[in-house]
């Protein structure tokens, strides 16, 4: 009985080394990027007003509230890593699965990871040179950035956490600058753009619809835990067997 049991294969788990400073590191430092300092100025282009820029951030951000809430179920339902691949997995079969991780992989994720890579490197070489750096230069620090934080992130999980941890809090501060300053701007009067703050505003479909995609690109990061949920210390609220065994149909139902 000793000898069946030894032998009798294991399941391969992933190691639980993400806790809650971790997580709220990995959702927070993925919003907080390149989006919220690159989005604000062209969505007030488009729109052409500040109220109508302040409202449709507020209705992305709504959206996204209640987005990452019902994830937030979904986590403790399906406690497996993959987001929304296992979700369309256990919903709609593996061809949609399959479907949507051919088209994440090779469309979705490297133009959204190129764009932010983009971004940091021309603000990251900028300050050396008086005049707009060369393309070269700027392309060559962001695949210089994209290998380095692959390597980190496939070494050890526990360093690409540190790292995600240290780069909220700098992007948090730097928001805070920003925020300080326009209260600080407020507080002294400067007021002027909030004076019939809705005139001339664009209404168009095109220019709406383009201000929407930048805002929830700005917002976009609050599904990343979902991705790790296997690797988070207590990733549900409910009783760990149900946990597991909860799905949208067992196996057998699946078959």
């Amino acid at each position: 009985m000793a000898a069946d049991m030894d032998s009798t294969p294991k399941k391969l788990q992933l190691q639980s080394e993400v806790g809650l400073v971790g997580g709220v590191s990995l959702i927070a430092g993925v919003m907080i990027g390149s989006g919220i300092f690159m989005s604000p100025q062209t969505v007030l282009l488009n729109v052409d007003s500040p109220g109508a820029s302040l409202l449709i951030w507020a209705c992305c951000g709504v959206l996204s509230m209640l987005a990452s809430l019902s994830y937030a179920e979904l986590g403790t339902v399906i406690c497996e890593s993959g987001g929304e691949y296992i979700y369309i997995m256990r919903t709609s079969g593996n061809l949609m699965a399959f479907i949507f991780a051919f088209t994440s992989v090779i469309v979705v994720r490297p133009t959204s990871l190129t764009g932010v890579a983009l971004s940091f490197a021309q603000n990251a070489v900028v300050p050396f040179y008086d005049c707009p750096p060369p393309v070269l230069v700027v392309k060559s620090v962001a695949a210089v950035g994209i290998l380095l934080l692959t390597i980190v992130n496939c070494l050890n999980v526990r360093c690409s956490m540190a790292i995600m941890v240290f780069s909220m809090v700098a992007k948090v501060l730097a928001l805070g600058i920003i925020v300080i300053g326009g209260v600080i701007l407020l507080v002294q009067g400067n007021t002027a753009n909030f004076q019939n703050t809705f005139e001339g505003t664009n209404t168009s479909i095109s220019a709406i619809g383009i201000a929407l995609y930048q805002c929830l690109w700005s917002y976009d990061g609050w599904n990343n835990l979902n991705y790790v949920t296997e690797e988070l210390k207590q990733p549900q609220v409910m009783n760990i067997d149900s946990c597991h065994t909860k799905h949208f149909g067992d196996d057998e139902d699946n078959k």
